[in-house]
């Protein structure tokens, strides 16, 4: 794989897939978090914090659906798994209902676990479903976007099925503007694959199934090109339609993302590469 160079970020972009998958776990990095979803029910409270906070206002990019609470219809551990399930049915009952004709769950590890720096790997079966639009991602903990930056360690949308992106968005560069990187992975839908993102000091680099796809190296622009020396939380979602998801087939419900773990690993001691 190749590295990008420091300069512009309009100069960032996809790089190509290495020939060999040699993007793994570094040595000496031990497991620091994880949940390997073995309890059936709800997402364990310890780890997982179910986001609503948009619901009335309506969720961004145009997103169409309605974040549950605790549900087990949208957010629940079964077979070993953690699916999140997208429904077509509207909770109209909900104090917190913004008129959406769509339900999922969105689950966060904020307050509850934030890193700096570390190898993350989530191990996972996306929905196939257009309009459907499942995400794997990190947010500053700050909690001022784009300043504190964001890391997608996947994305999918329903209608690519056989491709995933990887993205970094940044004050420098966000939205439309954020540096991404693609793999082609014809199996998204119908297998599990590891979803990986290896997280330092020098840089951030993404991939699946040890092959790296996308490498954004810490340049010396400050830090509206890198914010990345902070706490961040984890994200798991289902979003519906938007401005990635696209038009939506109310044929394709309901549709879930799968996941069988979620692993964080670091350097001993400090937690620094």
């Amino acid at each position: 794989m190749s590295v990008v160079s420091a300069g512009a970020l309009a100069l960032l972009g996809s790089l190509p897939v290495q020939a060999a998958p040699d993007f793994r776990i570094p040595d000496g990095y031990r497991l620091v978090w994880a949940d390997e979803f073995d309890t059936a029910g709800h997402p364990d409270p310890a780890r997982w914090v179910h986001d609503t906070v948009r619901n009335r206002e309506g969720w961004y990019n145009n997103e169409r659906q309605y974040y549950a609470g605790p549900r087990l219809e949208n957010a629940q551990v079964q077979d070993g798994k953690l699916v999140i399930r997208a429904r077509r049915e509207s909770l109209r009952t909900a104090s917190d209902w913004g008129g959406q004709g769509y339900t999922s769950a969105r689950l966060i590890t904020r307050g509850k676990a934030e890193w700096t720096y570390g190898f993350f790997e989530v191990r996972a079966r996306m929905p196939c479903g257009k309009g459907s639009w499942p995400a794997i991602w990190l947010l500053g903990s700050g909690g001022r976007w784009p300043d504190d930056g964001e890391l997608d360690i996947m994305e999918h949308v329903g209608s690519q099925p056989q491709r995933v992106t990887s993205a970094v968005h940044v004050s420098a560069g966000h939205a439309g503007q954020a540096t991404s990187g693609a793999a082609q992975l014809p199996t998204a839908c119908t297998a599990f694959h590891n979803y990986q993102m290896h997280w330092t000091a020098d840089g951030v680099t993404f991939g699946v199934d040890g092959y790296a796809h996308l490498r954004y190296p810490k340049m010396d622009l400050g830090k509206r090109a890198w914010p990345f020396d902070a706490p961040m939380f984890l994200i798991l979602n289902v979003a519906i339609g938007g401005d990635l998801g696209g038009p939506v087939d109310d044929n394709a419900f309901p549709l879930a993302m799968e996941v069988e773990y979620v692993r964080v690993y670091q350097a001993p001691r400090t937690g620094r590469p």
